[in-house]
């Protein structure tokens, strides 16, 4: 405890940089995602209403569903294309003013849709959407650099966990702000929309008296004595030598490198498990099994014969569940290791689709088995937090050096954004096919992860960038193999970091 307030005081900068990250970050693409569907029929009368009032006719049902598919997949296609733009902005600019005007995107999309129903232009709220679309392919992109580039190692596992928690939280909020109680009515419902510029304002206002990350400064702008004002906004007074020394190991490897293109991480053959492991991370972690969950609550709860009005209120406690466990999660993270989360969470997730499987195909025929069902939900929900969620964040951001780490966010942010629009299309049609069967595929998928990272993945937890490299090198090579033109790297020197 007496650790736990120390750290608490000596990084309160740290703490502080981390909530607004998140307010402005990560927040509002889970409060995008799970806010539109509630204003949907509001939304459809209006895009009818406005086309009788324009041409003198109304649309016919199809055209409105078609109009109301563009809604919602926009966002995912704008999503791609910011994520597509936002390594080369990350290392030409820096993150922290990517951010910034990633904020003022944000405002201006605010704008669109909270005057679409005034203007009588259903157009607004497409490029509302697509413009919240990009700026959420930035922001995801560049927390969990951000986040991981500005702590201490001991405190990197929680930093990256954080990245979720405000993802679930916006989700939640998105849930609760959604209800007819609040701003999920007929007339309320552009505010609903544009309520996400409030956050970004408050990251626009106090993002510019916190400094870029560190690590950024010291290897790509040269900037030692920068640097070192940073560590130590954001780490307190202390001796953080070790800590320096590790950048400065990184940076010297480094010193022949320039900032790698998606392409050279591609090529690079010393990186090519590391892309191998994101890239099942990414896809495991979309295909887990969580949307499906999601899209069959409703059902579940109907079928326990719960109350018809109760159910939306039931279904944000599974969203809350979620939030705490990502809270519980980072407060594990950095004792427990990321491995252990990873195929432990995955193996127990695995099972409870299995009952899951099993108590839906046989809750017909005793009636007390929905409610089986129901806890089931619960105990995925809040599983998938405590493991995977925080996990599957800090094991990216760890495994790539800096001259890669853009690049290769770039390339889990492709995989990520490609794999909503994937599921998007056909879940569905899977859905329709296979009843609950389609939870056996989510589970082929995370038995198969899990065996996976148990195997091949190493524990990144306290080591630096260099270590886990020269790990994963030594593992899968036999040796010690880094990128080609880091060979000729020079040798380190010390500075006094002792503030």
């Amino acid at each position: 405890m007496a650790s736990y307030l120390s750290d608490l005081i000596q990084y309160r900068r740290l703490f502080q940089m981390m909530i607004v990250l998140g307010i402005g970050g990560t927040l509002l693409p889970g409060f995008h995602i799970s806010v539109i569907t509630y204003p949907s029929m509001h939304i459809k009368r209006f895009i009818n209403k406005t086309w009788l009032e324009r041409y003198g006719s109304p649309l016919h049902q199809e055209t409105i569903t078609l109009l109301w598919s563009l809604i919602m997949s926009i966002y995912f296609v704008g999503g791609l294309l910011g994520c597509l733009c936002s390594g080369y902005l990350f290392v030409k600019y820096g993150k922290k003013k990517c951010l910034l005007c990633n904020n003022m995107l944000i405002m201006v999309a605010a704008l669109h849709m909270g005057f679409s129903k005034t203007a009588k232009s259903f157009e607004m709220i497409l490029i509302g959407r697509f413009l919240y679309g990009i700026t959420a392919g930035v922001c995801l992109n560049a927390n969990g650099q951000y986040l991981g580039e500005i702590s201490p190692k001991k405190l990197r596992g929680f930093a990256n966990t954080t990245a979720p928690v405000f993802l679930t939280l916006g989700r939640v909020l998105g849930q609760i702000m959604g209800l007819r109680e609040f701003l999920g009515t007929e007339s309320l419902w552009p505010l609903l929309l544009a309520i996400c510029g409030i956050p970004a304002f408050v990251q626009l206002v106090s993002l510019p008296f916190f400094p870029e990350s560190p690590p950024y400064l010291l290897t790509q702008k040269e900037d030692t004595e920068g640097c070192l004002k940073a560590m130590k906004q954001l780490w307190g007074e202390g001796d953080h030598q070790a800590e320096f020394d590790d950048m400065m190991k990184e940076k010297a490897a480094m010193k022949s490198v320039k900032t790698m293109s998606v392409l050279e991480v591609m090529k690079e053959p010393a990186l090519r498990w590391q892309l191998c492991i994101m890239n099942l991370l990414m896809m495991s972690i979309q295909l887990c099994g969580l949307h499906a969950i999601y899209f069959y609550t409703f059902e579940v709860f109907r079928t326990a014969r719960l109350d018809e009005d109760l159910i939306p209120y039931i279904a944000l406690g599974v969203g809350i569940c979620e939030f705490f466990s990502n809270i519980l999660c980072s407060s594990i993270i950095d004792r427990f290791g990321r491995r252990i989360l990873l195929w432990g969470g995955y193996g127990l997730m695995a099972g409870m689709l299995a009952f899951l499987v099993t108590v839906l195909l046989l809750q017909d025929q005793f009636s007390w088995m929905a409610y089986c069902s129901v806890v089931l939900i619960f105990l995925f929900v809040i599983t998938y937090g405590i493991g995977p969620s925080g996990a599957v964040m800090s094991v990216m951001m760890e495994i790539f050096n800096q001259s890669a780490r853009s690049s290769a966010f770039v390339i889990a942010g492709t995989t990520g954004w490609m794999s909503f629009i994937v599921i998007g299309m056909i879940f569905p049609f899977i859905v329709e096919a296979l009843g609950p069967f389609c939870f056996l595929i989510f589970m082929g998928i995370l038995v198969i992860s899990g065996i996976f990272f148990y195997l091949f993945l190493p524990e990144t937890k306290g080591k630096s960038i260099i270590e886990i490299t020269e790990e994963f090198s030594t593992i899968y090579f036999g040796k010690k193999l880094l990128p080609t033109a880091e060979k000729n790297s020079p040798l380190e020197h010390t500075f006094c970091t002792k503030f």
